[in-house]
């Protein structure tokens, strides 16, 4: 009778524990994307996942509003900022925000990236109360839009172990973290802005689109971000599953190392360019899900030019090479007696970008030129730190702030944190400098248009697409909302209602 009665508690038990965990809201959420670190100020999976915030964040139609800070101004057009930093917010270890933490995550911030080090330009920060003031090394009259960016997120720079368990003051919390692999987050109760809905969220990676929508399927997840576009036909007839495709502030590019002589010349870049036709990349290898681009952002944008029609094909990329002074000998091409052989780097984890390298491999390879294709997961490090690369197809966000700014400073300054290849144009380098310090909204544009048609004229890149943002995710998920810039992924608001 006793064993009995023990066997019938451990059962009872059992499936007490596993009532339990079916009561729980646990989603599982599938992308793309890598993380080796969850450093903030290193890596945009600590935003994404809702575990850290910043001052102020951008809406989906491109506006600034208030995050952690309720208001902002500036007294001395764009030298000296004020914030007010939001009254009642605790970091997940129920210590209160105020300008005095604000302002520590922001010394670590820029201690530790140069990139938002030369982004951000802070020369002193001062902390009284909510009140915080930063004073720029120069006049940044679109500072807030920098504050923006994932990178500049807010945590408790008291505690230990950021880079793998941040400390912020979004509605999910860390609770294991194994690196490239696997997230997994619980809910923060006392998260400011009410109680996330979900009771705990597993944040997972796979560079495998194909994985990652059988991973849909199957329900081994229920939330895939960019399943594999071939698969989005087939997922959108089933009645389980919604689909999400939008048009996304990401351009697919092509870039140049203009620290190679060889590259210096404007009609090689002019004749490898129009060996990718975007057509073509558009319907065989983005699977209709793109636009084709003719510069860095979208064209119904306020910051984007008109420009003359390009035209693609052999026939005029070997119009091009014989203007840059390159024959065809014995099926190569050649200059002053060498042959032209150039190395391509790229990554896998946006699998639409090998495969454009390989079209551009191909058509190269019938006029002559040699590409070898180089893979390297770690693109940024590689880029800037190698010198071994000509060309680049590379995948960035150019308007994660909805302006010009980020793209324009990012990618074409000297010290820009996207400028890989090197640009160096003092003309283009005085436009955004008076871009940077107007503040009129107009105006700024009319400066972005105007830097954007150089940059155009002089091939500093070679613009390909502008890939949708899509996802797709079981019916039984609700208020999931895919994001335009890619920054607000898992909110408080998604919920899971099964019937």
């Amino acid at each position: 009778m006793l064993l009995l009665t023990a066997c019938s508690s451990t059962a009872s038990e059992k499936e007490a524990n596993k009532a339990d965990s079916h009561a729980k809201k646990e989603v599982t959420f599938l992308s793309n994307f890598p993380y080796d670190t969850l450093d903030p100020h290193l890596n945009w999976t600590p935003i994404r996942a809702g575990i850290v915030e910043t001052l102020v964040k951008i809406t989906e139609d491109y506006k600034l509003e208030p995050w952690l800070a309720t208001e902002w101004e500036t007294q001395d057009k764009g030298k000296t900022w004020t914030f007010q930093i939001k009254e009642d917010v605790t970091f997940q270890n129920g210590k209160p925000l105020d300008a005095e933490a604000v302002k520590a995550s922001f010394e670590r911030n820029i201690k530790t990236s140069e990139a938002m080090s030369a982004a951000l330009k802070i020369d002193e920060m001062k902390a009284d109360g909510q009140k915080l003031t930063i004073i720029l090394k120069e006049a940044l009259p679109e500072f807030p839009s920098e504050l923006v960016h994932p990178n500049a997120a807010i945590i408790d720079v008291s505690e230990e172990n950021v880079e793998t368990k941040p400390i912020g003051t979004g509605p999910f919390k860390v609770e294991a973290f194994e690196s490239a692999a696997k997230l997994e987050l619980v809910k923060y109760e006392d998260y400011w802005d009410g109680k996330p809905k979900l009771d705990k969220v597993i944040f997972t990676y796979n560079e495998d689109a194909n994985a990652r929508t059988s991973a849909l399927q199957s329900g081994d997840a229920d939330i895939v971000y960019r399943p594999a576009l071939e698969s989005l036909e087939t997922l959108e007839k089933d009645s389980s599953i919604v689909t999400e495709v939008v048009p996304s502030m990401r351009t697919t590019m092509l870039m140049y190392n203009g620290k190679k002589e060889t590259l210096q010349d404007e009609n090689l870049r002019k004749a490898l360019e129009a060996l990718i036709d975007r057509e073509e990349v558009v319907e065989n290898v983005m699977a209709g899900q793109a636009q084709i681009a003719s510069g860095p952002f979208l064209a119904d944008s306020p910051i984007s030019p008109s420009y003359e029609e390009k035209k693609f094909g052999l026939d005029v990329a070997k119009k091009y090479l014989e203007e840059a002074g390159y024959t065809i000998e014995n099926g190569k091409a050649v200059k002053d007696g060498k042959p032209l052989e150039l190395t391509l780097a790229t990554y896998t984890y946006r699998p639409d970008l090998p495969l454009v390298a390989q079209i551009l491999e191909s058509n190269a390879k019938e006029l002559g030129i040699s590409i070898k294709i180089q893979i390297d997961e770690n693109i940024d490090e590689y880029l800037m730190s190698k010198g071994n690369w000509d060309l680049a197809i590379y995948s960035a966000n150019t308007a994660p702030r909805g302006d010009a700014g980020y793209f324009l400073n990012a990618a074409y300054t000297v010290d820009g944190s996207l400028n890989f290849g090197k640009i160096q144009d003092d003309e283009l380098t005085g436009m955004i400098q008076e871009f940077n310090g107007t503040v009129e909204e107009e105006k700024r544009n009319e400066l972005a248009k105007k830097a954007v048609s150089l940059i155009d004229k002089k091939r500093y890149n070679s613009f390909i697409v502008h890939p949708s943002n899509y996802a797709a995710y079981k019916d039984y998920v609700k208020n999931y909302q895919i994001s335009n810039s890619e920054f607000y992924v898992i909110t408080k608001d998604i919920d899971l209602v099964k019937k």
